[in-house]
């Protein structure tokens, strides 16, 4: 049997929950039910930011309906479809209170885990990632997800990325560390770690959906992976430099061993060799001038100075002083 939280809170917390909405109708109603009755347990003062990020179907008009429903819910519509973490990175630096906690919109992170963030944060953790017990997708998809987790290793560290996932809950201070943050490249997870190393985690059962399927695919899982290692971490380069290194070591042994066969024999192997040496270094030279162009890309999209995110309305109602 769990144990009750219910009672454990300190008197004076604030919280409030940030959740990116995408193509969520079905399940938005629930969740902020779920929520509403979880909330007033853990915190003295609530609010939830729902965050539409250039859905298709109505789930802004059920965002704007559920805000003029409760003075705790407000809505922040964006201009078009900008990614998960940029919408969160939105909604974060919306939030009123001391404590923003993270989760998706399908209903897979329970809002009843809540409280055990809570309590874990409550030990001396700046962030606490609430770590799924068991993997709710295919194999296809959840070797794409550790893919992205190796990924994410060389930005922060792999002690803290093995437990990482959307539910997660911190601090709102540490939003002073990235306050500047202008990027259209956003990984929440790799500006929590610019302020603060002291991370914990709870095993949390995660859901299955609770209505259509996910909007994370392979292909969008790879290209965030890419984005992250080249957006956040010098590795590529350095693998570049290491590839490049091996190839210039390899050269001067393949030139050791023609002088070599030259002066023992008075010949030199003929055009195959040379022709396997030359592909050698053109594919070499190729992947470094590509690892080269990914980080340019990303220094050009940053000169642009062009947005994370760009709000379009926002949807609110009168807001009590109490969070009820």
């Amino acid at each position: 049997m769990a144990p009750d939280f219910s009672q454990q809170n300190s008197p004076a917390r604030t919280l409030t929950v940030v959740i990116a909405v995408y193509n969520s109708e079905p399940s938005l109603p629930e969740l902020s039910r779920r929520l509403s009755e979880v909330l007033p347990r853990v915190a003295t003062r609530y609010e939830i930011i729902l965050v539409n990020d250039g859905s298709r179907d109505r789930s802004w008009e059920i965002i704007s309906e559920l805000a003029s429903q409760s003075p705790v819910v407000r809505g922040l519509n964006l201009m078009r479809n900008y990614g998960q973490h940029n919408a969160l990175l939105c909604g974060i630096r919306a939030a009123t209170y001391d404590v923003i906690v993270t989760m998706d919109d399908d209903l897979q992170h329970p809002p009843e885990e809540i409280p055990r963030l809570l309590a874990r944060l409550d030990e001396g953790f700046d962030v606490v990632y609430a770590a799924p017990k068991a993997e709710q997708h295919g194999a296809l998809r959840a070797l794409a997800s550790r893919i992205t987790r190796l990924a994410l290793s060389t930005a922060i560290g792999w002690d803290m990325a093995k437990n990482v996932s959307a539910f997660r809950l911190f601090r709102t201070r540490l939003r002073e560390a990235f306050a500047g943050y202008q990027s259209p490249f956003v990984s929440i997870d790799v500006l929590l770690s610019w302020a603060t190393t002291c991370v914990g985690a709870i095993a949390v059962d995660f859901q299955p959906r609770h209505a259509g399927s996910s909007n994370y695919t392979v292909t969008k899982l790879i290209r965030h992976a890419l984005d992250m290692m080249t957006g956040f971490s010098i590795l590529p380069l350095q693998l570049a430099s290491l590839i490049g290194f091996s190839c210039t070591i390899f050269g001067i042994g393949v030139l050791l061993y023609v002088v070599g066969r030259y002066l023992l024999e008075g010949s030199i192997p003929g055009f195959p060799f040379l022709a396997s040496i030359i592909a050698i270094f053109s594919g070499a030279q190729l992947f470094a001038l590509g690892v080269i162009g990914e980080y340019l890309a990303r220094v050009h999209f940053r000169t642009m100075n062009r947005p994370a995110y760009a709000i379009r309305s926002i949807a609110q109602g009168e807001h009590s002083e109490a969070g009820e």
